[in-house]
């Protein structure tokens, strides 16, 4: 569905590429390719072997680099990143890579997840006396490098990581090497690639396809992955915990072309959708149709299954940005308008069956299915393809607290009242869970649920550092 529409966003995209002579420009259509994740910022840090320079800036790929801009930062290697505003706030200075410059050598970071004990740790090294120039969390990833003093530099790397808690794929990198780090429960993708004789990092598959680089394999939880002129050597910063890959990233977050340990998007979609065909085979209907994009997958699955056809009965405007909240509520349904609009003669006098990934809050769910009475639908029966979001996120997606969500307070019956439908049906977890059908053999098959579940796979907000981090802080 429309992310920006309906209040769920991406967490953030990193890529970086190492021995190439064009860093810069590949990092370019790599972040194309990661656009899906983030849209208010976007940067690249590129080394050429001496220096590290950047170039970022606020709002889209295509508004923030251009021909000029690329060749004046070339060198041999970079880290680039597409941001979405989750801890921190916006503003050019929460624009990643963040780039760090001191007498001991110049440092850059990109990081994509969420940190939930970096408060704790921003407080504890104020008091210590660091200064902190952004309201991200990943600057305290460069704060705690710096304050290491473990040398060389990856055992600083790996003495700062170890005290993190959260979701978060990094990538760091100063003149000489790129290291790649993974939480240890493996809460966001990350994935290693080969291009000619250089390497190439990123948070999908799909920015591998666009640049022509081959997929090597996924970056294990818990790794640190060193990257130089001498090539590629595999070493760990902590143990691998349970392994917890957000059920989003199948759901909504990635793009469809995108392979997620091992796992194809599209087709993981599909797969939902045939279960929750399977689930609801009590409803009648003349017509499919799904929420574009991210729903399109599962509502093809969803009409294979259950043999009504699928028609294109909502089309999505490409190219309509974003729209200023109007003040009124008729000029608010003219914006929805503007970015989905209803073929009326698919929809109309049908029962429709309107697919979707997830339901939020419930303000444009209530729209869509409005927008397909008005142009004639009989009926409409939501059916989404994932459980209801009971409980908030705290590893990146921007839905942290329960009031965001309808779920939290609503039961099925409520919401479907509250959206105006005349079925809802929501895919059950455990459905989910098998047709996801990830490789691993424990309750959830390596899946984090903590949106659906409520059991979450870290900590949450750790109240204190613990004496065993001070330890290590020092």
């Amino acid at each position: 569905m429309l992310a920006e529409l309906r209040g769920l966003n991406e967490e953030c995209g990193v890529f970086g590429i190492w021995g190439n002579p064009n860093p810069a420009h590949l990092s370019y259509y790599g972040l194309h390719a990661l656009q899906h994740r983030g849209q208010e910022g976007a940067g690249i840090v590129v080394s050429d072997g001496q220096h590290l320079r950047a170039v970022k800036g606020e709002g889209l790929v295509n508004d923030v680099f251009n021909e000029e801009k690329l060749k004046a930062v070339d060198g041999k290697a970079a880290i680039a990143h597409v941001r979405y505003t989750t801890a921190g706030g916006g503003g050019i200075e929460n624009v990643q890579p963040l780039l760090f410059h001191s007498s001991t050598g110049s440092l850059s970071i990109a990081h994509n997840g969420n940190l939930v004990n970096a408060t704790h740790l921003k407080q504890y090294l104020e008091r210590q006396g660091s200064i902190f120039h952004s309201s991200s969390d990943t600057e305290v990833l460069a704060h705690l490098i710096k304050k290491s003093s473990h040398s060389p530099f990856r055992a600083k790397v790996k003495n700062a990581l170890s005290l993190l808690k959260g979701a978060y794929s990094f990538l760091i990198m100063t003149k000489d090497e790129m290291l790649v780090a993974r939480d240890p429960h493996g809460l966001r993708p990350l994935s290693l690639g080969k291009l000619g004789d250089g390497w190439v990092v990123a948070s999908e598959t799909c920015a591998f396809d666009l640049i022509g680089a081959e997929f090597v394999r996924s970056v294990e939880p818990g790794e640190l992955i060193i990257i130089n002129d001498e090539g590629v050597k595999s070493d760990r910063f902590a143990d691998m915990e349970k392994r917890s890959m957000c059920a989003m990233e199948y759901v909504y977050l990635a793009r469809p072309d995108s392979d997620i340990d091992g796992i194809n998007v599209h087709m993981a979609r599909k797969r939902m959708g045939k279960q929750l065909a399977r689930e609801c085979a009590h409803i009648e209907a003349d017509v499919v149709t799904g929420v574009p994009d991210s729903s399109i997958s599962a509502a093809i699955g969803f009409a294979e299954e259950s043999g009504i056809p699928y028609e294109l009965g909502l089309i999505k405007n490409r190219y309509v940005g974003r729209t200023f909240i109007q003040p009124t509520q008729e000029l608010r349904e003219r914006g929805v308008k503007m970015k989905l609009s209803p073929v009326v003669q698919v929809v109309k006098g049908k029962r429709v069956v309107m697919v979707d990934d997830s339901i939020v809050r419930g303000t444009t769910s209530r729209r869509i299915v409005k927008m397909l009475k008005d142009a004639g639908a009989a009926e409409v029966h939501v059916v989404i393809s994932s459980p209801p979001m009971t409980n908030p996120c705290y590893y990146g997606i921007d839905t942290s607290t329960h009031e965001e969500l309808i779920a939290s307070s609503h039961n099925v019956d409520e919401i479907r009242e509250a959206i105006g439908a005349d079925s809802l049906t929501f895919l059950s977890v455990e459905g989910m869970v098998e047709t996801i059908a990830r490789p691993y053999e424990d309750d959830n098959r390596g899946l984090c649920l903590a949106c659906f579940t409520g059991k979450y796979p870290t900590e949450i907000f750790p109240d204190t550092i613990l004496p065993h981090e001070k330890e290590l802080l020092r």
